[in-house]
């Protein structure tokens, strides 16, 4: 008797992917400002720019902004035309060939992980520093580091939309207690009268204005991430532009606008002296003055918190990065995995999370300081390489559309790359000759902490000479167009 043939067996459902279309111009900025911390930045460092290069300071953020906003413009007009959502390395892939572009990949994961994990000191310290002035009381900073991992992971570990609600959240409120101390200063009118000599040319035009540029540019570190989210995107062709503008412009006005209220606050004739006494309670003692004392205790509390959205907008950016580059096929296939109900990389978030916690627990067991070795000496070679990142994406942007047959204007694809490029390396070498107010290390460690950046830029390099060589077939699949884009040019193959 003939057996029946059998029917085929049902297709292997498709692997999940990330959660396509989700996330808004909104949402992305979220993700940005988060990341830059901007209530850490101004209670944390503004003081020190005022310290070092006096009324000033305001001038300086804004400096920074034009600048940043000026690389925007070229590099949100070539998210046009990359579809690949690698972020940075596939820019500067398609601008200068793909042995930059895999030094680029490799300094992105060395820029942003620099970025998240040394900020787990700054947790760790800024919780010490909360529990001590609102209930003085002492708490060891490394199980709250710890737990600020297991925090991070599991905020990762969800969706993408769940991490966009999160940081929402959190921005309006680390942005709403400065607004609070801004609203408290005007309406005051200041410490003796508002006045605009912060950006008069005498207040800018001084030795200690390079110092402050170097402050603000690092104040805007990881602006660029908005690329990375381009898979999960409504519509990114125009969603990455806007978010891209939002954030740069929000955060330049934002910080100069705070800068500049804390100056009336003292007066100009006072603020230097009182951040040169006390930089670190500066803003408290405003908003003490200003607003009141239960303002400065919410400001502990809110600091804690900007530092937890800013973890968490690194770690997302980081997973994004660590997944492009497992489906490059230059990391374990396993880290690519996605997670069939949340739609995250939660494989890469925990590889990640690992990563961190190796290196926290081995500043702890070293006896390091969270603050001044953990913090600053983990941020510092990440800061610097993300810099230098951009100072690629600018070239590449440049490189691109010189090769590409396009319809852009000259002032997008010409202009705007040229002086993007002279002022981010100007900026980047402003910020590598003023490192030490980065570090607080000395020349020995500083000479490392520096060379990391070009270091594993050539190693990056290196890997893809060598993958030219050996596995032809992964080389030339690297940072290529996904199926289904169509760029908005026309360019000849990457080399």
């Amino acid at each position: 008797m003939s057996v029946p043939p059998q029917p085929p067996p049902p297709p292997h459902p498709a692997a999940p992917g990330l959660r396509t279309g989700t996330l808004t111009t909104a949402d992305i900025s979220f993700f940005v400002v988060s990341a830059a911390a901007p209530l850490t930045v101004m209670a944390g460092v503004a003081p020190i720019a005022i310290m070092l290069g006096g009324i000033g300071a305001p001038a300086g953020y804004l400096l920074a902004g034009i600048t940043l906003t000026v690389f925007a413009v070229g590099f949100t007009t070539m998210s046009r035309h990359v579809g690949h959502g690698g972020g940075f390395y596939a820019y500067i892939t398609r601008g200068l060939g793909r042995p930059a572009g895999m030094g680029a990949a490799l300094l992105a994961m060395l820029g942003y992980n620099g970025m998240e994990i040394g900020v787990y000191g700054l947790l760790g310290s800024a919780s010490q520093d909360t529990a001590l002035a609102l209930f003085g009381v002492e708490i060891p900073w490394l199980p709250v580091s710890l737990a600020g991992l297991v925090l991070i992971w599991y905020l990762g570990y969800r969706s993408i939309d769940f991490g966009a609600k999160v940081l929402g959240v959190l921005l309006v409120a680390e942005t709403g207690i400065l607004l609070l101390l801004a609203g408290g200063v005007l309406l005051d009118g200041g410490a003796s009268g508002l006045t605009l000599d912060s950006f008069t040319p005498a207040a800018v035009a001084v030795p200690g204005m390079a110092a402050v540029l170097a402050c603000a540019f690092a104040a805007f570190t990881g602006f660029e991430s908005t690329a990375i989210y381009r898979r999960e995107a409504r519509d990114p062709r125009r969603t990455i532009p806007r978010a891209t503008f939002i954030a740069v412009a929000f955060l330049g006005l934002f910080y100069a606008f705070i800068v500049w209220t804390v100056i009336q606050a003292y007066g100009s004739d006072k603020v230097v002296q009182a951040a040169t006494d006390d930089a670190g309670g500066l803003f408290f003692a405003a908003i003490t003055t200003y607003v009141g004392g239960w303002a400065a205790d919410l400001m502990h509390v809110l600091i804690v918190s900007s530092v937890i959205a800013s973890l968490l907008a690194f770690h997302n950016a980081i997973n994004r990065y660590t997944l492009s580059l497992t489906e490059e096929g230059l990391l374990p296939p396993v880290l690519g995995r996605i997670h069939p109900r949340h739609r995250s990389p939660y494989l890469a978030g925990a590889a990640q999370t690992a990563v961190g916690a190796v290196v926290v627990a081995g500043f702890a067991l070293a006896g390091a300081d969270p603050y001044t070795q953990l913090l600053l000496w983990v941020n510092t070679p990440g800061m610097i390489g993300l810099m230098a990142l951009q100072l690629l994406a600018a070239a590449a942007v440049l490189c691109y559309f010189r090769r590409a047959r396009h319809q852009e204007g000259v002032w997008r694809t010409v202009v705007a790359p040229v002086a993007a490029l002279a002022l981010l390396g100007a900026a980047l070498a402003l910020v590598t000759a003023n490192v030490e107010l980065f570090s607080g290390a000395g020349t020995g460690t500083n000479i490392v902490l520096v060379s990391l950046v070009p270091a594993v830029f050539v190693l990056g390099v290196a890997l893809a000479l060598r993958l030219r060589r050996t596995r032809p077939e992964v080389y030339a699949r690297f940072a290529a167009e996904p199926e289904g884009e169509t760029p908005a040019a026309r360019e000849p193959a990457t080399r």
